[in-house]
């Protein structure tokens, strides 16, 4: 199941977790205004995909226990300073990423038993963090490590609990669970003084203890985020399309002065004059045809290729093929047709298509790992810029007097997900983003039918043809 949520700005964070499966295909289709007038001549796929699209891949588990585990066989000296590491990096993470979607969920719903939901948040917020301190390591390179971890999520729990005391509503209701979470608050606060964890200077200066828990956080990241190369794909097919087209520009070019020299005779004037004209068409047609033959010959196939390596061993544990291309409405498959519902606006968007499909190799995982989660930024500055700026006046008539407001110009987005796994179980998801030129204002979730599960017929390949 694929979320997607807000970030900063025009970003959106496109997360899911892959389970035990060696290949997936993953397809994202993105309907953009027509009024907008995007296009490729504006902004190409390749500057599309390298500015507006950034992955990024960690391991993911559902045994919750494990890194507890690895904590007390470090206490013991029965792990290495790696593999303890990477078991609490990877509780640290998966806690960290999950009370950032409790939190969130809690600010933006809605309904009455919210506050029983952020009392259970709350509690489970303080169990976790007590299972993590019962196994403090004596190792001093482990306690340094294990320090940093306590450090930056004690902060991100504080700073979280303080985010939803500051967004509850007023109502009485809620008079009971906000000691609570002020309690939590001062508690961690406190246990960060007891430790030591930062100089006064640190916390009393804002925006030095934030860019301090950055660094931390990307250190909780490191262990778990697998790192990637990219790698453009074609580039021998485009030299030999580049030489064949100026070979078969050449040929007709000698014909043709072939042909004008028997005509025209010796060099003149006139000879020179139809000389300059067939060298300034074979510069034109040159490039159409280099162009056209590009096309031909690499039609339907990935034009990147991702290797993912695992940071502790360098070891390539798998690979994802990619592609990116402006698409009209009539090329859809009819299950993406009957999920935008479309009409005659619809047929006016353009239609951004991602393709991915990827191959892991399990068995090379770190051991106790199956599963990973990967995360898509996806920055749609570059459509924001081509919105309007400025409001427009919205006139509204209220007891008999006209009144105008100023009303901000937004566009609506469309996203569609596709998700096929190797059984050929194919999911399918659809949001409507609503976009100004400032910020994304709201993402909409679409409930879409289940589509049915199709007979398996050949299992992926992503292998480079």
């Amino acid at each position: 199941m694929i979320t997607v949520d807000k970030k900063d700005g025009h970003k959106l964070k496109i997360s899911h977790v892959i389970h035990e499966t060696t290949n997936r295909q993953l397809d994202m289709y993105i309907f953009i205004p027509g009024e907008l007038g995007l296009n490729a001549n504006i902004i190409s796929e390749e500057e599309f995909y390298h500015n507006a699209i950034h992955g990024k891949r960690t391991y993911f588990s559902d045994i919750n226990h494990l890194p507890l585990v690895h904590s007390r066989l470090a206490s013991r000296g029965k792990l290495s300073i790696e593999q303890y590491r990477l078991s609490l990096s990877l509780y640290a993470y998966q806690y960290a990423l999950a009370l950032e979607k409790t939190t969130q969920q809690l600010l933006g719903d809605n309904n009455e038993s919210k506050q029983e939901e952020i009392e259970e948040a709350a509690q489970l917020a303080v169990r976790i963090l007590k299972r993590l301190r019962r196994n403090i390591p004596t190792d001093k390179k482990l306690l340094k490590y294990y320090e940093n971890i306590d450090n930056y999520l004690s902060w991100f729990t504080e700073q979280r609990f303080l985010q939803l005391i500051a967004h509850l509503p007023r109502g009485s209701e809620y008079n009971e669970i906000k000691p609570q979470l002020l309690e939590i608050c001062q508690r961690e606060a406190q246990h960060r003084t007891d430790n030591n964890y930062n100089s006064i200077r640190a916390m009393q200066d804002p925006t030095r203890m934030s860019n301090k828990m950055r660094l931390l956080r990307r250190l909780i990241e490191y262990p778990v985020t697998m790192s990637e190369k990219t790698i453009e794909l074609g580039k021998n097919t485009r030299k030999i399309v580049t030489g064949a087209a100026a070979g078969i520009v050449m040929i007709f070019v000698t014909l043709i002065l072939i042909k004008a020299r028997g005509m025209l005779g010796d060099i003149t004037a006139s000879f020179i004059v139809v000389l300059s004209f067939i060298y300034a068409a074979r510069e034109v047609f040159k490039d159409d045809l280099k162009t056209m033959l590009w096309r031909w010959m690499r039609k339907g196939k990935a034009r990147w290729k991702k290797q993912f390596f695992d940071a502790n061993t360098g070891n390539v544990i798998g690979q994802q093929l990619e592609w990116l291309e402006f698409i009209n409405y009539d090329s859809l498959p009819e299950i993406i047709r009957k999920t935008r519902k479309h009409n005659v606006s619809h047929r006016e968007e353009t239609i951004l298509h991602y393709k991915s499909t990827t191959r892991m190799s399990p068995t090379k995982f770190l051991s106790g790992y199956e599963q990973t989660r990967e995360s898509i930024i996806l920055d749609l500055r570059a459509i924001a810029t081509l919105m309007e700026k400025g409001s427009q006046r919205l006139y509204q008539l209220k007891d008999g007097q006209v009144t105008k407001e100023s009303v901000e110009k937004r566009h609506l987005i469309n996203l569609i997900t596709k998700e096929t796994d190797e059984d050929k179980t194919v999911r399918i998801q659809r949001w409507k983003i609503i976009m100004s030129r400032s910020k994304i204002v709201d993402i909409e979730v679409i409930i879409t039918p289940e589509p049915k599960k199709s007979k398996p017929k050949q299992a992926i390949n992503v292998t480079n043809s």
